[in-house]
């Protein structure tokens, strides 16, 4: 059996190991957020079928709260709004950090 020592980095003063950068650098990384207004399921020769002016019935119902997801994870939920002549979306619930933790395993 080969065994080794164990080779253990100094701490600093705030608790970083030498030669590690603080994560603080990982809060510039540009994420793409995706709003998800609903989902169907159609036949590819009902696709075929589609042409302008064609309507595509969704699962979720007028007024329903919309999915905003990363990385397609889902972290809150809200309420399509209209600002100067833009959609966006109001948050009205965030998923815990403790469960989006749970998320990413």
């Amino acid at each position: 059996m080969d065994v080794q020592k164990a080779d253990f980095r100094e701490l600093d003063k705030e608790g970083n190991a030498e030669g590690i950068r603080d994560i603080k650098f990982l809060l510039d990384i540009p994420l793409t957020i995706t709003v998800e207004i609903g989902r169907t399921k159609m036949l590819i020769n009902d696709l075929l079928q589609l042409g302008q002016g064609s309507v595509i019935e969704l699962d979720k119902l007028a007024g329903e709260s919309m999915e905003i997801l990363v990385n397609n994870k889902v972290i809150a939920k809200g309420e399509v709004v209209v600002v100067n002549e833009k959609f966006g979306i109001r948050l009205t619930d965030v998923v815990s950090p403790t469960d989006r933790l749970k998320q990413l395993r």
